[in-house]
């Protein structure tokens, strides 16, 4: 498939042609071209009359099989262009969700890519019905108006049926969600922008071999790995990558994956630190605005530095610094910034700073734990550093342990017979 694409630049809108480029090659075109614009947005056509003009001698030129706005278009938008051009027109969320359908393997992802599909459908519809009653035979896909009034019925049927079925994959994780951490698993997810190597991360922390390519949406099913992080039980679920300006339709189709953000105790949110910094700026933003449309910007979060090979440590710290200023002009919650590698397994001031997070979350406490009956000191030191950690054990004719553990796990403590009293946390 062979693409001519269109990017129309503006104040409001700053668009990379690097990543658009690399979109476009993601979802399977071939460029043939690439038209840029520099003015604000032209409410018939988004670019330029004279631009316009351009574009047509591209499409007789190179007879390309679609045209591929950079910028998002209106439905109106989209119509004026193909009478003018007579070629497939789509824009930047359509490529994106092309790249999806392409990715989708398990039902759940199939299923928040066909909801996001139609849910872009349902204007571009009601638009072709409106100009039909104006008089305007551009239907929809070549229907006349009965089909295309049909069509929006099954569209809205069927956005209705998949809400469901999503509705099911999403109390049923929740079930899941709820027993993990009865049994004493602490819930991370990792975030950030598409390629910036999360799924590397997950292979690295969890010792796995998921499918980690240098391209963009690899990721589009939800994957959950365990691993313990000193003996504690730990659960690393890596998520779909974000994109600048993420439309709400998509944010609400895969909802329930992002879900996994929203319910995780710390977030781990993963930059490319090798990227120039106007680059890594643009991305930090970019995932923290979808974040705050998660609403989970209150939540513990490591900001993750990676890729520090592909580039030295001067410049690591230096864009570390900046971050930090970011975070601290933005009054973003992020717990610490650190540099890592997964590619080469460097991950020494990330497994640091997991240490110092997840004994500050609201399920942990400081417990003083006593063991009247020594045959059971052993098994009750297992069960702790399982679940936290040991702080500090006087022996006698009764074991005085304290602790930090995790509340859902106090019942299972209390089986055992121990007595259990709180302490107060550390700098209270």
């Amino acid at each position: 498939m062979r693409a001519i694409g269109v990017i129309r630049k503006s104040r409001r809108e700053r668009i990379s042609r690097e990543e658009f480029e690399e979109l476009l090659r993601s979802a399977g075109y071939e460029v043939v071209a690439i038209l840029e614009q520099n003015r604000e947005e032209h409410p018939k056509y988004n670019i330029g009359k004279g631009k316009l003009e351009e574009l047509k001698e591209l499409v007789r030129e190179l007879e390309p099989d679609k045209v591929v706005f950079a910028n998002k278009l209106t439905p109106s938008q989209a119509y004026n262009l193909w009478k003018e051009l007579r070629v497939e027109i789509i824009d930047k969320w359509q490529l994106v969700l092309e790249i999806f359908e392409r990715r989708a393997h398990s039902k759940e992802a199939k299923l928040q890519v066909e909801l996001a599909s139609l849910q872009y459908e349902v204007p571009l519809v009601k638009e072709a019905i409106r100009r039909i009653k104006l008089g305007d035979r551009a239907g929809f896909k070549g229907m006349g108006e009965y089909q295309t009034q049909q069509y929006l019925k099954h569209i809205r049927y069927r956005m209705g049926r998949i809400r469901k079925e999503l509705e099911k994959v999403k109390a049923d994780r929740a079930v899941k969600r709820k027993r993990r951490e009865e049994v004493g698993f602490i819930l991370l997810a990792l975030a950030g922008y598409t390629n910036a190597g999360k799924s590397t991360l997950l292979n690295a922390l969890a010792k796995e071999n998921i499918e980690a390519k240098n391209q963009m949406f690899t990721t589009l099913d939800t994957t959950t790995r365990r691993f313990k992080l000193s003996g504690k039980r730990v659960l690393l679920t890596d998520t779909v990558g974000f994109i600048d300006g993420l439309p709400p339709f998509i944010v609400e189709a895969f909802h329930s994956t992002l879900e996994e953000i929203v319910k995780a105790d710390i977030i781990l949110l993963v930059l490319d630190v090798s990227e120039p910094w106007g680059e890594i700026r643009r991305k930090f933003l970019a995932s923290l605005n979808v974040l705050r449309e998660l609403k989970t910007l209150d939540r513990p979060m490591i900001v993750v530095l990676n890729k520090m090979d592909l580039t030295t440590e001067e410049d690591v710290r230096d864009k570390a610094r900046r971050i930090g200023e970011i975070i601290e002009e933005r009054g973003v919650n992020v717990s610490r910034v650190v540099a890592i590698s997964a590619k080469l397994g460097q991950l020494d001031e990330l497994y640091s700073a997991l240490e110092e997070v997840i004994l500050t979350l609201p399920k942990y406490g400081a417990f003083e734990i006593t063991v009247g009956e020594p045959e059971k000191v052993p098994q009750v030191m297992a069960l702790i550093n399982a679940i936290g950690e040991v702080l500090d054990v006087e022996y006698g004719e009764e074991t005085r342990i304290n602790a930090y553990i995790q509340m859902g796990m106090i019942k299972e403590l209390t089986r055992l017979g121990v007595g259990i009293k709180r302490l107060p946390v550390k700098n209270e």
